[in-house]
């Protein structure tokens, strides 16, 4: 005997409910029971939805269950995860640590690491595919490490930053007002011949093959950015030295607005704190803990420059590496948004 349909519907209802859906198939679903409840037979009713009299009697009993919402195509459960909260909770834990080389045998996880580490540790098996799904759903993604010197004192960038000094104590030290003070921040790259290939977009399954040169001519820029208003002072020369730092000094000053002071922080090189080095009354130089290249932005914009600017390319003298190094340096000068991005950082603008 068919299994009667629910009393608290009738055909009206359905096919009401049919003409609001934006469900095909549960429009048609509708219409066959809408048929059945009019007074068809379940052949009819099969006819209708061009199933079969057995799937029209799952409708039914779908339909019985939970209404018309029971009518809706669901996604197949499929198969349930091997991996329990007690394995995804190792899995996090080894994704924070990272790989030990020695017993591991790798410096850091790829997804088939993590296959072989996940059954050789709970002799459960998963495919490379299904281990990137539960690594994202843990909310972890491979992302870009911040170098951190493998000798830098713990506790020392956070430690300069809470007693380095306060804006307002340079302004009277200096006699300027305190809004008069401008942050700066220098460093050196060098430049040369042995230059640095990037990552670039190519076809999946092809190795894009880029120039290299192993000859050694190579120069320097001496750069400084002050953040908060967007300038740069930058200078080109053949030489890292103390000649060449007082240099790059005057170059600063010149830049600094008048009347206002420029605090100036660079890391600990001899050329940066030497006696003979000629600074500048308008300039303060307050040295960076030793070890600690993260407490200079000008790092980033290194990076940046070379990423965009200065890699994949081969320089055919010493003069072509001057050309491409101070075209480079004028293009960042003419971004002062793209000097704020990289290098303002709330810890040296304090008042």
């Amino acid at each position: 005997m068919p299994i009667p349909l629910r009393a608290d519907f009738d055909a009206a209802g359905l096919r009401a409910a049919a003409r609001r859906t934006k469900d095909a198939a549960q429009a048609r679903r509708l219409l066959a029971l809408a048929a059945v409840y009019d007074g068809a037979s379940r052949t009819e009713a099969a006819r209708i939805g061009g199933v079969t009299v057995q799937i029209v009697r799952d409708w039914v009993v779908r339909f019985n269950a939970e209404g018309p919402a029971g009518l809706v195509d669901r996604k197949a459960p499929g198969q349930a995860s091997r991996l329990t909260s007690a394995h995804r909770a190792a899995l996090a834990a080894v994704l924070e640590s990272g790989p030990i080389p020695a017993i591991h045998g790798v410096v850091r996880w790829r997804l088939v690491d993590l296959c072989q580490w996940l059954w050789e540790e709970h002799r459960v098996t998963a495919a490379k595919q299904t281990m990137s799904r539960e690594v994202r759903a843990l909310g972890y993604r491979k992302l870009s490490a911040r170098p951190r010197h493998h000798a830098q004192a713990e506790g020392a960038v956070e430690l300069f930053k809470k007693a380095s000094p306060r804006l307002d104590e340079v302004a009277r030290e200096k006699s300027v007002a305190a809004g008069d003070i401008e942050i700066w921040f220098a460093d050196e790259a060098r430049i040369g011949q042995k230059n640095k290939i990037t990552r670039r977009w190519a076809r999946r399954g092809t190795r894009p093959v880029a120039l290299a040169d192993q000859r050694t001519a190579s120069t320097y820029i001496f750069g400084a950015i002050c953040p908060k208003e967007g300038k740069a002072a930058g200078l080109v020369l053949p030489h890292c030295n103390t000649a060449a730092m007082s240099l790059h000094l005057a170059e600063i000053s010149v830049a600094v607005a008048p009347g206002a002071h420029a605090v100036l922080l660079l890391d600990q090189a001899g050329w940066h704190l030497s006696d003979r080095l000629e600074v500048p009354p308008n300039i303060t130089l307050i040295p960076l803990p030793p070890k600690c290249p993260e407490l200079n932005p000008v790092e980033n914009t290194w990076q940046f420059i070379r990423d965009n600017w200065l890699s994949n390319r081969v320089f055919r003298c010493y003069d072509d590496i001057v050309d491409h190094c101070c075209r480079a340096w004028n293009r960042l000068v003419e971004q002062p948004w793209t000097i704020m991005s990289i290098g303002l950082c709330d810890w040296a603008h304090r008042f």
